[in-house]
């Protein structure tokens, strides 16, 4: 079964008043002539089973979703896609081989969708993008503090890195850049800035981040710049 917030069975029912337990240790008790279809239904398979892709989910509601995301995360899978949102639960902890070297070759060679949501997929397809789509590409990254937005950020850079110093050994007999190394090692400078301790973070992140790169047609990285924005002041770009 499945209330609005979680997922449960019924423990118990008699005199009138039924018991569930929820599957996240909790437990309710309800007057059985109180009991309604918005406040209680039936599990679809997809909910119980757990999906990649949220968006062909049958239960659409916040109980739905969050059950989906625990599901996926007891099984060591932490990135879940909507559609063509990737939401992503951080582990706090390193996965291996989740991001190495093979994890890029393999997701450069596919489409968005096509294996398991991964962060590199996004990436992969905004990459792509510029040349089937001929406009500037953008990733949007949100999240509570210590979602892993700074992580994820870093991520997407180092594919793209990838990505352009690939695309430099097969342009020419030089595959040397020194502009995809200097993106990636601002990050950690800009951090001993601004940061504070959180709840969830000890490193938390006190301004916004705005990153643009340009790619020349032969698809390696030529520049880019990285703008940061104190928290109470807006960000312009134009």
């Amino acid at each position: 079964l499945s209330h609005t917030e979680c997922p449960f069975t019924v423990s118990s029912c008699s005199g009138g008043v039924v018991v569930f337990a929820t599957d996240y240790g909790q437990v309710y008790t309800y007057k059985q002539n109180a009991l309604t279809r918005q406040k209680v239904q039936p599990m679809h398979q997809s909910s119980i089973r757990g999906v990649e892709d949220m968006a062909t989910l049958e239960d659409l509601h916040d109980g739905a979703i969050m059950h989906n995301l625990f599901l996926r995360y007891r099984q060591g899978n932490i990135y879940t896609y909507i559609g063509s949102i990737l939401a992503a639960v951080n582990p706090y902890q390193a996965v291996p081989a989740l991001y190495d070297r093979p994890a890029v070759e393999r997701y450069s060679r596919h489409h968005l969708g096509e294996i398991a949501p991964h962060i590199y997929a996004v990436a992969n397809e905004c990459y792509r993008s510029l040349w089937k789509r001929l406009q500037s590409q953008c990733v949007l990254i949100s999240g509570e503090s210590g979602a892993g937005k700074t992580e994820s950020t870093k991520l997407i850079l180092k594919f793209l890195s990838a990505m352009s110093q690939h695309s430099l050994e097969l342009s020419s007999r030089d595959g040397t850049s020194h502009v995809e190394e200097a993106l990636l090692e601002s990050s950690p400078i800009m951090e001993a800035f601004g940061n504070a301790k959180t709840v969830y973070n000890n490193n938390s992140s006190r301004f916004g981040k705005f990153v643009q790169l340009h790619f020349c047609q032969k698809g390696n990285i030529q520049g880019g710049k990285i703008v940061d924005c104190i928290l109470h002041c807006p960000l312009s770009v134009e």
